[in-house]
């Protein structure tokens, strides 16, 4: 069993080294040398500007001014909004796209699976015991608990609490700035009419989450014990 954990685990990380490591090698490519062409016209190199700077973004980022700045060039970060101060506000429906995007992106099963991995090592919750059935379910409530999450603070919150759940990335200034600027707006959101508040739907929302797992573990737990049979 531990070898098969330790398989799953070697397997989980080269899924998601892999692609870092591809993008690492397409970005080390050299780029084509400069066009010997110059625009005739300065409206139409503003233009080209403009549609350069969008090439490679999806339907989504265009319409919400976002990019998916991916954690370690794998995890999904989709909402990061780079260069803008200012932006109009998303409706509902693109926020739960957002996080739509977020919770299916190709990135989130490796990410599930070697946190499953690890569940597995730890074997919690004992009740689900070992072997690939309980790994299963480890990895079902992986999933569900950080689908819940991210729907919860991206989507579902935001939209009753007005709250703009993108997070604008402070390009410029000391590494000290910035970082605080980063652990600052887990407690500061913008709301859609732009002004700025505590951030409500982070807090509740990851403990809305917590609370329904808390629950389903206790009903689970009280299931089992109710199924037992009493030994007089």
């Amino acid at each position: 069993m531990h070898r098969q954990i330790a398989l799953l685990l070697l397997i989980g990380l080269l899924i998601v080294v892999a692609p870092a490591l591809a993008r690492r090698q397409e970005s080390l490519q050299p780029a084509p040398g400069p066009s010997t062409q110059q625009p005739t016209n300065t409206k139409d190199g503003k233009d080209k500007e403009k549609q350069g700077e969008s090439v490679g973004k999806s339907k989504l980022e265009k319409e919400t001014g976002t990019i998916n700045d991916r954690i370690f060039e794998v995890l999904p970060n989709y909402g990061t909004v780079e260069n803008a101060r200012e932006l109009p506000p998303l409706t509902t429906g693109q926020k739960f796209r957002l996080a739509t995007a977020g919770v299916f992106d190709w990135g989130s099963y490796p990410f599930n699976a070697i946190l499953s991995g690890i569940a597995q090592a730890k074997n919690d919750p004992k009740e689900w015991g070992q072997g690939w059935g309980a790994y299963g379910k480890r990895y079902t409530a992986s999933f569900a608990d950080n689908s819940v999450g991210t729907y919860m603070t991206t989507a579902i919150f935001p939209s009753l609490l007005h709250e703009d759940p993108r997070y604008y990335q402070l390009g410029k200034g000391r590494v000290v700035h910035r970082a605080y600027h980063a652990v600052n707006r887990l407690f500061v959101v913008r709301t859609d009419s732009g002004h700025e508040r505590f951030n409500f739907s982070e807090s509740t929302g990851n403990g809305r989450n917590f609370g329904l797992i808390f629950a389903a573990r206790c009903f689970i737990r009280i299931r089992r014990s109710s199924a037992r049979p009493t030994i007089r």
